[in-house]
Order: structure tokens, then sequence, then C-alpha cells
């Protein structure tokens, strides 16, 4: 379709027409999609914090001040006092110095910074540390026994799921997290499951071929 100028004009000034939500104020298209860009965000670390059994307890989110959190970092506890609103993240790579665990986009879309938390896989950049007091927290610094490798380390050595290995931790992490959740059992299966994974080299395949070595173990 072909416009004339006064068309496009009226296009580009009804960008901001008012939109009209039942039983609230008028609220332009940006603004509404802003309003749920938080509520997303808001309902994603909830489903994170009751997956890994977390309690929302609101004296973590006082805006002043510090907490005293206590955390099982790979089964040896630890205690810190933070500002309530330092993510899981930061205090690992910040205060406790597991630099293993990669810090990406800090939005929890990349998933470099997926760690297990209570057994389970998180994004720990959308998870404010104070959250998961008593929690246990693995790393990947935690995984291996000595130099008794994970088999999930092994199986990313011997099929080379990596190449400039900045992803691998968040990976291989999600990987263990998704063995012992027992829901992949195709290849498309597993692609779905770790598409919150991002390598941006390009090894997929190789990370795919790893995992169904695991699980065939």
């Amino acid at each position: 379709m072909i416009y004339d100028r006064e068309s496009e004009k009226s296009i580009l000034e009804n960008q901001e027409e008012p939109l009209q939500v039942p039983g609230k104020n008028a609220t332009t298209r940006r603004e509404f999609f802003e309003q749920v860009s938080v509520i997303t965000a808001g309902a994603a670390l909830t489903t994170s914090l009751k997956s890994a059994r977390l309690p929302l307890d609101n004296r973590f989110y006082q805006e002043e001040g510090t907490v005293e959190v206590s955390l099982f970092i790979n089964e040896k506890k630890t205690t810190l006092e933070l500002d309530p609103r330092v993510t899981l993240l930061d205090a690992l790579r910040e205060k406790l110095h597991f630099t293993g665990t990669k810090k990406g986009c800090d939005r929890g879309q990349c998933g470099a910074c997926t760690v297990l938390l209570n057994g389970k896989r998180v994004n720990s950049c959308l998870i404010l540390a104070g959250l998961c007091d008593d929690a246990h927290v693995t790393t990947i610094e935690g995984l291996s026994k000595g130099e008794e490798l994970h088999p999930m380390q092994t199986a990313f050595l011997k099929h080379d799921a990596f190449q400039c290995g900045y992803c691998t931790p968040g990976q291989i992490c999600s990987a263990i997290g998704l063995v012992k959740e027992g829901h992949a059992k195709t290849d498309e299966e597993i692609r779905e499951l770790m598409s919150g994974n991002i390598c941006r080299c390009g090894a997929y395949q190789n990370i795919l071929e790893a995992i169904k070595d695991v699980q065939q173990r």
C-alpha cells in the first residue's frame, strides 16, 4: 500500500493516541507496554523464587541499611551483610569471588549467570541475594570433586561443546538442572528447554550431544 504525506502524518500523530483500558485512566500505548514489561519481569522473578522454594519475604525489599544473609555456597556456609538490592549474581562475583558465574546481559535473557539454587537452575541476575537466606547454591566451581570433573563437564570437553567458553558455566549448570528435571527426552525438547542459554559462538549441536551423552549414562 502507498501512503500519501497526509496519511503518513496522520499515522505518526496517532502513535501516542491514548489507549483506553477498562476501569483505568487513559494511557498511551508506550506507557501501556512499559507497564506490561514491569509486570512480566515481576512475574518471572516470583516464578523463579517459587521454583527454588524461596520465601517471598518483604523485609528484603527495604530501601536502606543492610541485611544479614546466610548462604550455603557449594556446601560451605557463609554469612554476608548485604544491601537488600544486591542480586545473587553480584554477591557471588563481587563479595565471594566466585567469578565462574558470568555476567552477560544482567537481564535474565542470556543464561550466562545460571546457577543451581536448591537444586533448581535459575538466572542469578534476577534473584535478590537476600531472598536466598539459608538456600543452597551450586556454582560451576562446586561441581567437581578435586581433580574429578562432574560428568557434564567431562561431556562438554569430550564433545567440544564450547568455543570462547564465556557461556559455558551457565550452559553446564543449566544442563545439569535439565537432566535432573527429567523432562527432556528428545532433541527438540532439549533444545527448547535449553533455549534460555545463549551461545554466541553457535556450539548448540555439540552442547546437545554432551547433554545426551550424560542422559544415556
